[in-house]
């Protein structure tokens, strides 16, 4: 299935990081979760979505150490399901502390170190074992210790001259200065990344360009947060209305669009928190934008600073 914007189904992926915990930040996300929050509950309400993106032909998943229980339920439903096509990346460097709390103060904690990344990475791979093709440090920034801690550059080139693929994750105003600073680091005469996941949406378009070009240079591009944690789906922009007005579809089915017509999105992250939000998602492949649409589109950029602004400002629920 495929539309005039370059829509596919195998450019999506899945993120769990709404569905491995109680408690997350996305908008819409409380009204389609279970009425209680339990750990088993939430197992099956991440493998009713994963079972629907299977058979829609999605081979992509994307989870966290941090994220709760995430990595423990793809791993399950992996085994149960017998599926050998799945590719799964995951991340290092936050900690979940939440202990399946929905209120409490702290979610995670992050630290970019040699000894965060000596816990979690072995757990990380005992768990999702060949499945997992692509390790990233999470929200990695330009002012993190990784650029200046030699000892864990060499630990994480290691590991990249092992065969498995290094990226990281960036977040706020600053991302495509992330993205530069990363892309010049090198460990052994060879570029420690060859992966980057940022967000991209039509609030916060900011690091296109970086992205392009990270690309352009063979670069795998993720791209995440595309419906702004659900504030596009649920709380559109005029320009968004409009142009999902004029096709007849959902705001959330046009918005991914906007995400696949940019040519440099190799995999289109989608965070759904049940099987009918995915549903409505995927109908972003049937949505083809023309110039006019794009143009439109644009119109609902806003300042990045403003944005990551309000997103931080979202309430964990």
């Amino acid at each position: 299935m495929t539309g005039a914007s370059g829509g596919s189904l195998e450019r999506f992926g899945i993120g769990l990081a709404a569905l491995g915990r109680p408690a997350y930040i996305n908008v819409g996300r409380s009204e389609v979760l279970p009425w209680t929050r339990t750990l088993d509950a939430m197992r099956e309400q991440t493998r009713q979505v994963l079972d629907e993106a299977y058979a829609a032909g999605i081979r992509w998943v994307d989870t966290a150490r941090s994220y709760g229980s995430a990595e423990r339920f793809l791993a399950e439903w992996l085994r149960d399901r017998g599926h050998d096509d799945v590719v799964v990346s995951s991340k290092w460097g936050y900690a979940y502390v939440a202990e399946w709390r929905i209120e409490t103060e702290v979610h995670e904690i992050k630290e970019h170190s040699l000894e965060r990344f000596r816990q979690q990475w072995p757990a990380t791979r005992e768990a999702l074992g060949d499945h997992l093709k692509l390790h990233q440090v999470h929200s990695l920034t330009t002012d993190s210790p990784l650029f200046e801690d030699t000892a864990l550059q060499e630990e994480l080139a290691r590991l990249r001259d092992s065969g498995v693929l290094l990226g990281f994750s960036t977040t706020g105003a600053n991302q495509a200065a992330a993205v530069e600073a990363a892309w010049e680091l090198r460990v052994g005469g060879e570029q420690l990344f060859g992966a980057v996941q940022a967000t991209w949406n039509s609030l916060e378009p900011s690091v296109g360009r970086a992205l392009s070009a990270a690309h352009e240079g063979g670069w795998r591009v993720l791209v995440k947060e595309t419906l702004a944690n659900g504030r596009l789906a649920l709380r559109p922009p005029e320009p968004l209305a409009a142009v999902a007005g004029r096709h007849g579809a959902g705001a959330d089915a046009v918005a991914l669009a906007h995400v696949l017509a940019q040519p440099w999105a190799d995999t289109v992250l989608l965070g759904a928190s049940s099987a009918g939000q995915l549903r409505s998602n995927l109908a972003a492949c049937s949505v083809s934008l023309s110039r006019q649409d794009l143009d439109e589109l644009a119109a609902a950029a806003g300042d990045a600073a403003t944005y990551w602004g309000e997103r931080s400002a979202l309430p964990w629920h």
